[in-house]
């Protein structure tokens, strides 16, 4: 039951997403669209209340427990990410919008974009330990909690991976190709 539910949060979140930018591009409804796309948390809501009650209900946590910790995780640090991203590809490739603003590619500037999407991960991972953790507190002595462990340890995984990127990024800052520089203006 956890894992459909899951699956329909997440079909649910770009299902919304559509409707609200459909409401935006179509109808010319900004405020409707706003109230569509500020539903979405209620996905999250609604998974992590049903998988308290499962828990509650005598369930034994197991993997599908920990993945609905981390879907919320980041369903919201990254949730507002994505639906700014695909806003802006909507309307400049279907409503004659400004074309996305690219990411850098180069220097300090492209490392400080990677640590800005790897803080959000981070987040996001922060955000699934902290749920994970709930769920082993409730839960208690008396349930097999290992699996949600094993999810905290792969956040923690995913926390060091993406300061590992982020640091490469730091230390080894990709430069601009010769030939772009030498024929910027002096």
């Amino acid at each position: 039951m956890i894992v459909a539910l899951i699956i329909a949060c997440e079909v649910g979140f770009w299902v919304l997403l559509a409707v609200g930018l459909g409401l935006r591009y179509l109808a010319k409804m900004p405020k409707a669209s706003v109230a569509v796309l500020l539903c979405e948390p209620l996905l999250e809501l609604v998974l992590f209340v049903t998988t308290a009650i499962d828990l509650k209900n005598g369930a034994e946590p197991d993997w599908k427990h920990g993945l609905a910790a981390v879907y919320i995780g980041f369903s919201v640090a990254l949730g507002h990410q994505t639906i700014t991203w695909v806003d802006a590809r909507v309307a400049h490739r279907f409503f004659g919008g400004p074309p996305p603003v690219k990411p850098p590619k180069y220097g300090m500037a492209r490392a400080a974009h990677e640590w800005r999407t790897a803080l959000r991960w981070m987040l996001a991972a922060l955000i699934a330990i902290v749920l994970l953790q709930g769920a082993i507190w409730y839960v208690g002595d008396d349930g097999e909690i290992g699996s949600l462990r094993q999810w905290q340890t792969k956040m923690l995984f995913a926390i060091g991976i993406n300061v590992v990127i982020a640091l490469t990024y730091t230390l080894w800052p990709k430069q601009e190709p010769e030939r772009a520089r030498s024929s910027l203006p002096r």
